[in-house]
């Protein structure tokens, strides 16, 4: 395809962007995705980091993918027909804690609240119980585009679920937090799951957070793709090359005017990256609106190779997909309030996932990746190689004696790798109730780029950040619709 003139660009080849292209070329519309790096993928990328010559695969940034499993996108584009395989391990995460066995939770309820001790199993169930009756509505409200009305509000079993998920993001999103779970467990392992949102705890931004992706682990499970996260990302570019799409990797575009002309142009960027290709061409108001999209915090990444795994006490680890490293819940409150007030934690909340546990294939040899970050204030320097290790430690001793190689990346150097990752904010924009409803503003269509043709594709709008594809399948419907006058979306399915 020759790319001096197309009816549509793609800037970007993370999953959102992918799935911005598919859907465009799907409905037989011209398409090229310009992607900076040498490679596809953004976030989702696999590759060998060279630590070691065993040929040991890495994800990148994103290595476990509940939402992957969730998404009506990739529902629809049906990845696993396509031969991708992701494994959802029986249990979806796990909170070591000092002194004690380890929260766990099961994809199964009924397990985890056997596990946990005393009470804390019934309190568990009345908290997470009724989202996982009515996962279904979770799913539809976590990946709305946030204006238009959802699925759940147009019937009264989906008003019913839509209460319950609002009930407990009240729960857990204030200081009365400790009444819904007062034992030491339950409310620790809830804790390690909303700092995935790398917010204030407690708050709404990350109650919200662990409720949904809670009820998945509960459901869907979290997955883990074979041959890492990089196989979805291969399918995806495999079925915009077959419907006609190009790809051209290497070309960092820094200004319109190294842009094709086009009906639609669609960027897999930041809000202030936009700005900056469109310069004068964006009007004033607009680029100052889209310019004070917030960021969050920083994380830092450490990627270990080991010449076994992690020595966990707790044996049932070892069966987990995902390990949330930081203690009870309020060692983790602490933690995540020095960070967003700037300061780096003493004992930083450290998530960690040991792909080759579950998916056999990731271990070469002896040599197996083990992957990491630590959250950090954003654009920190620090190499947090050191603290990463010292947190597993505590919960696994002789950790240290397993590491074969590491290399650490710090929060600054996040966007030398993924553009969109200013300052290490992997969410690609800070994780608030409102800023998950006005993202990345409060506009009507929250995928306008301000510029007729333009539209914004990102994790910065909604449904937010997570390897789904949403945000692109629903910038393309749009794009779709008022470039192209195309009302119904195309089919995905091979």
């Amino acid at each position: 395809m020759a790319t001096d003139h197309v009816e549509a660009v793609v800037i970007g080849s993370g999953p959102n962007g992918l799935a911005a292209a598919v859907t465009l070329a799907r409905a037989g519309v011209q398409v090229v995705v310009y992607e900076a790096e040498d490679t596809l993928g953004g976030g989702a990328r696999t590759l060998d980091l060279g630590l070691t010559d065993a040929g040991v695969q890495h994800d990148l940034c994103s290595a476990v993918h509940p939402l992957a499993l969730a998404s009506p996108f990739f529902e629809e584009f049906d990845v696993r027909a396509r031969g991708v395989e992701i494994v959802a391990p029986e249990i979806s995460y796990a909170q070591p804690l000092t002194g004690q066995p380890a929260g766990v939770a099961w994809r199964d309820l009924d397990r985890t609240v056997a596990d946990l001790p005393g009470t804390e199993g019934e309190d568990w169930r009345r908290l997470l119980g009724p989202l996982v009756r009515h996962h279904e509505t979770v799913i539809e409200l976590a990946l709305s585009d946030k204006r238009s009305l959802p699925a759940p509000f147009r019937s009264r079993s989906g008003l019913a679920g839509a209460a319950r998920f609002a009930r407990a993001a009240l729960s857990q999103g204030t200081r009365l937090w400790n009444r819904a779970l007062p034992g030491t467990t339950s409310a620790a392992l809830l804790t390690g799951v909303g700092a995935h949102a790398i917010a204030p705890m407690p708050s709404l931004g990350s109650a919200g957070t662990a409720l949904m992706l809670g009820t998945l682990a509960h459901t869907v499970g979290w997955g883990l793709p074979v041959g890492g996260s990089q196989a979805i990302v291969t399918a995806l570019a495999a079925d915009l090359q077959a419907h006609g799409g190009a790809v051209v990797t290497g070309r960092r575009v820094r200004s319109w005017r190294e842009l094709p002309r086009a009906r639609a142009y669609l960027f897999d960027t930041t809000p202030r990256a936009l700005t900056e290709i469109w310069a004068e061409k964006m009007p004033p108001r607009a680029a100052r609106t889209l310019r004070k999209f917030p960021y969050g915090p920083g994380a830092a990444k450490v990627d270990f190779v080991l010449s076994e795994p992690v020595p966990w006490k707790d044996a049932r680890l070892h069966r987990a997909g995902t390990v949330h490293v930081g203690g009870d819940r309020a060692e983790m409150a602490l933690a995540e309030a020095e960070v967003n007030r700037g300061r780096h934690a003493r004992a930083p909340m450290v998530l960690a996932s040991e792909p080759a546990q579950v998916v056999a294939s990731r271990q070469v040899g002896r040599a197996r990746p083990l992957w990491t970050y630590a959250h950090v204030p954003a654009g920190s320097t620090r190499d947090v190689t050191e603290d990463v290790t010292r947190q597993i430690e505590r919960f696994a001793p002789g950790f240290r004696d397993v590491i074969v190689a590491s290399r650490a990346i710090p929060a600054a150097g996040l966007a030398d790798h993924n553009a969109n990752y200013i300052g290490g904010d992997i969410a690609a924009g800070a994780i608030t109730m409102f800023r998950m409803l006005a993202r990345p503003t409060p506009w009507r269509n929250p995928y306008s780029g301000a510029i007729p043709g333009v539209y914004l594709c990102s994790s910065s709008t909604p449904p937010g950040p997570g390897v789904h594809g949403m945000n692109g399948w629903y910038a393309a419907i749009r794009a779709l619709r008022q470039r192209f006058g195309i009302v119904d979306p195309p089919a995905l399915a091979p």
